[in-house]
């Protein structure tokens, strides 16, 4: 029997050990993990709804719905300490959406989803080529909320004057091979409080 055991025992000892697949070149990414590659639209593509645009058939600020598919590149930025205290490590993503209705691309965002393992936050800052850039920041999980705060929203004068963003959030659900998205932003356009909304749904293809 003691022969058995030791046998048992140095066959565990080797054994390679279990990989954390949270882990990418040494830097824990929690939930974000999984987001490293390509991922694209299901082939339902997703919805955009936004305020109409002068000389629009919707009329000024009617709301415009865009049915829309996309392609979401994530790949490993960096770490950083930010105040010797807050220890991050950083997804750079490309985000470029596309109308169904001719494939042009309307929409081009550039960003980061930065995770913060010892307080488990993760933060989606961006930035799309209108001069605004947002930070949202929430728990960290599978399914998460990311809300801005008034100091996360980030624009010119220009569009403070005319078209300034009061709010973003959104929500995010991260399966292995799929990513649910949706998020609200809410505007001040044309004299009122408007919301511009996205939904859309992704699959990993690399």
């Amino acid at each position: 029997m003691k022969k058995y055991l030791a046998a048992a025992m140095a066959a565990a000892l080797s054994l390679p050990a279990v990989a954390n697949h949270t882990e990418i070149d040494g830097m824990d990414f929690g939930p974000l993990a999984s987001l490293v590659g390509t991922w694209k639209s299901v082939e339902a593509g997703g919805v955009d709804i936004a305020p109409a645009q002068k000389g629009t058939p919707q009329g000024e600020g009617a709301p415009a719905v865009t049915p829309f598919y996309e392609v979401i590149t994530f790949e490993v930025a960096a770490d950083a300490v930010n105040a010797s205290s807050q220890s991050l490590v950083a997804l750079y993503y490309k985000q470029e959406v596309f109308r169904k209705a001719d494939d042009t691309k309307f929409h081009d965002q550039r960003g980061y989803f930065i995770y913060d393992a010892d307080n488990q936050i993760v933060y989606n800052s961006f930035c799309v080529p209108r001069t605004t850039c947002v930070t949202a920041e929430g728990q960290a999980g599978k399914q998460m909320t990311l809300t801005a705060s008034k100091r996360g929203i980030a624009e010119s004068n220009f569009m403070t004057d005319n078209a300034t963003t009061t709010g973003f959030s959104m929500t995010i659900s991260i399966e292995d091979e799929k990513l649910t998205y949706s998020q609200n932003t809410v505007l001040n356009i044309y004299g009122n409080a408007m919301a511009h909304t996205d939904a859309s749904t992704l699959y990993k293809v690399k």
